[in-house]
């Protein structure tokens, strides 16, 4: 599957008192990997910041001034996202400025006409129901490092959510499981094995480099969903529980 993480900033908080998007930022996957393709462009809004709105981004219309249009990009930036599904934390914001940035051009529709979307906060409230699930927050709870997140930047935000968004929803494809072809199964065969008490039993001896990598990929799983079951059946077999 084809999935672009994307955030936007814009001059203020409603689209519909004409505020425009000032910065695109998208970062994409397939299957649950990064590729290192991205999307990201400043625009020049034709307006000005609502106030607060400029110290959140740290962008000002002077640097703004010299940058393109969204008419400029929409159709290489609706190229980027045709087809893909859509991750957005709290999605009816970036959509909604999305959208009416579309509507100012004609014949372009709705971002929902080419894409889906998944909303990482409506993920996180029913994961965390009655917690905080800001972005920040999110980073907090599930040791994601948002340390260079001074100022909000669409770029810089699409690829902290990118973390956040696969912590939400580990499972087997964070194990490398869902990239496998699924094997059609095997015609039974049934074997009858006979085996003395003498008999030597194969042993399996495993180097010190590829127990630092199993170790290093647990702490991995560890730090992204909060728990794994294999370091904690170590430590309670450790423990003698």
């Amino acid at each position: 599957m084809r999935q672009i993480i994307l955030d936007t900033e814009t001059t203020g908080l409603e689209w519909r008192k004409g505020n425009r998007v000032v910065e695109i930022g998208c970062v994409e996957l397939w299957e649950r990997r990064p590729t290192g393709r991205t999307f990201h462009y400043y625009l020049n809004p034709d307006r000005e910041f609502e106030a607060g709105a400029q110290e959140v981004t740290g962008l000002s219309l002077d640097f703004l001034a010299d940058k393109p249009r969204f008419a400029e990009i929409a159709e290489e930036f609706l190229a980027f996202i045709d087809g893909a599904e859509l991750v957005i934390h709290n999605a009816a914001f970036d959509l909604g400025f999305l959208d009416a940035e579309l509507a100012r051009l004609d014949g372009l529709g709705k971002v929902l006409d080419r894409c889906t979307v998944e909303d990482t906060l409506l993920l996180a409230r029913k994961r965390y129901p009655g917690q905080r699930n800001s972005l920040d927050a999110l980073c907090k709870r599930l040791g994601v490092d948002n340390s260079q997140r001074q100022l909000h930047g669409a770029l810089l935000d699409a690829q902290i959510l990118l973390d956040v968004y696969l912590a939400l929803t580990s499972g087997q494809g964070e194990i490398g499981f869902a990239s496998q072809p699924i094997a059609a199964p095997a015609e039974r065969i049934d074997v009858s094995l006979s085996v003395t008490a003498s008999a030597v039993r194969p042993s399996v001896r495993i180097l010190p480099d590829e127990a630092q990598l199993h170790a290093e990929r647990l702490a991995g799983l560890q730090k992204k969903s909060g728990r794994c079951l294999w370091l904690a059946l170590e430590a309670a077999v450790e423990s003698g529980d």
